[in-house]
């Protein structure tokens, strides 16, 4: 049966009230996606066809996407309605369909395989991912027979209390056999608590007609939780984190803290990488081989070359470039700029839409005065050439050039090109009026 077809459905239409936001549930950011991302590269790593998203008619715009068909489930009346709302979209799809909560960032593709296989191999009607957590939780109980069979799945709110002291709980992800799951359907009634149409009690009627439901038990506890709490989204964030960093510690890079490193997935670290606690890393950024970031560094879409240090207390902005061996040193923001190799930028300096040749020194203090000071003009660009020696307390008033090997004054702002080999600058010097103060206030009474 290994050539069924293969359909997933991803129930995002909730808007997540315990949420306690403007923010429909699965639209909140997790660790550099958005909740309901996770679920579907989850479900696109076993390449259904097609992939169907239950929304809400405010999230429909939302959660549309090239390789995403949108089904729109118009009121909140219960996770059966929300798949029979794509239904419609399905077609007559015949095979298997997977049916996903969109708030379950932690299943994985490993896991969802499992599942699907056990539904081919055991040719049921439907299969149910449960799991065993080791803590309370107010999900569906699995009830089964005197012979193990699953018999229904009782929501909590409707259980008795011998069914609430069951530890085998629904993780609301399934696996139906498209047209039964049609035909169970059909004849559901909201005959609950909460008035509305239950996905799981099409596990009833399909036994009660006669047909097989299979179980696949997650042997991750935690793995099918979701979320509906801001304490679980962080919860998960943390699950996330210390697998995207196991992975890459096992890949050959160093993580000092893993537990106080967050890095969005992704993110590439090339072996030999070295990344210092309370480093965020987000975004496309990579860091390459021998490079050290952080402490305390925040890195955007930025790329961190060979060998390259980085930090601490600096902020790596999108489409900044270190080159090999270049540094970004402490308290340095820069953006959409070039260092090139062997280029230091130790401190104190904010460079921005600028292009620095190798084996350039920046003096503390640098600011590249990137914005223009005519309205609708671009901002200007800085080019600084090859073993460039800046002084100290630098303004480089874009756009800019200053040439090879030139040196510039402390404390210069410079508003003209340098040509190569030059030293610009001399700010007026220093000038000393001796007995000013005693002059004008006289002395003090200490004197």
């Amino acid at each position: 049966m290994t050539d069924r077809k293969l359909a997933t459905v991803v129930m995002a239409a909730g808007l997540g009230t315990r949420m306690r936001s403007e923010t429909p549930k699965h639209l909140h950011p997790l660790l550099g996606k958005r909740l309901v991302d996770w679920v579907f590269d989850t479900a696109r790593a076993l390449g259904p066809e097609p992939l169907v998203v239950v929304t809400s008619p405010e999230t429909k715009d939302a959660l549309a996407g090239d390789w995403l068909t949108v089904a729109v489930q118009t009121e909140p009346r219960g996770t059966a309605d929300a798949v029979a709302a794509a239904r419609g979209v399905l077609g007559g799809f015949q095979g298997d369909l997977l049916v996903l909560s969109g708030d379950s960032p932690l299943l994985t593709p490993e896991l969802l395989q499992g599942l699907v296989a056990t539904q081919r191999e055991s040719r049921a009607a439907a299969t149910v991912l449960t799991f065993e957590p080791a803590r309370p939780l107010p999900y569906g109980r699995v009830v089964r027979d005197g012979e193990g069979n699953v018999r229904a799945i009782v929501e909590e709110r409707d259980a008795t209390e011998q069914e609430r002291a069951i530890r085998e709980l629904n993780s609301s992800t399934y696996v139906f056999d498209a047209a039964e799951l049609w035909g169970a359907l059909d004849g559901l009634k909201p005959d609950n608590a909460q008035g509305e149409l239950y996905l799981t009690d099409t596990v009833r009627a399909l036994v009660d007609a006669g047909k097989s439901v299979a179980t696949y038990k997650s042997d991750d506890p935690e793995a099918p939780v979701g979320i509906n709490t801001r304490v679980e989204l962080a919860e998960a964030a943390g699950v996330l984190r210390d697998r995207i960093n196991e992975r890459h510690m096992l890949a050959g890079a160093t993580i000092v803290d893993p537990r106080a490193t967050w890095i969005d997935p992704q993110v590439e670290l090339e072996p030999d990488a070295v990344v210092h606690p309370f480093t965020v890393l987000r975004g496309a950024t990579r860091v390459r081989r021998g490079a050290e970031v952080g402490p305390h560094v925040v890195a955007i879409d930025a790329e961190i070359g060979e060998r390259a240090l980085v930090g601490p207390f600096c902020y790596l902005r999108p489409g900044t470039v270190l080159e090999a061996g270049a540094k970004a040193g402490t308290f340095v923001e820069l953006k959409n700029s070039r260092i090139g190799e062997g280029t230091k930028v130790p401190h104190l300096s904010y460079i921005g839409d600028a292009e620095i040749g190798a084996e350039t020194n920046i003096g503390a203090g640098a600011i590249t005065v990137n914005y223009p000071h005519v309205p609708g003009r671009p901002k200007g660009r800085t080019e600084i050439g090859r073993n460039v020696r800046t002084g100290v307390h630098n303004a480089f008033v874009a756009p800019i050039e200053i040439g090879d090997d030139a040196w510039i004054a402390v404390g210069t702002v410079v508003t003209d090109d340098v040509p190569p080999g030059s030293l610009a600058g001399f700010a007026p010097r220093q000038v000393t009026k001796e007995g000013y103060v005693y002059d004008k206030h006289g002395r003090s009474a200490d004197d």
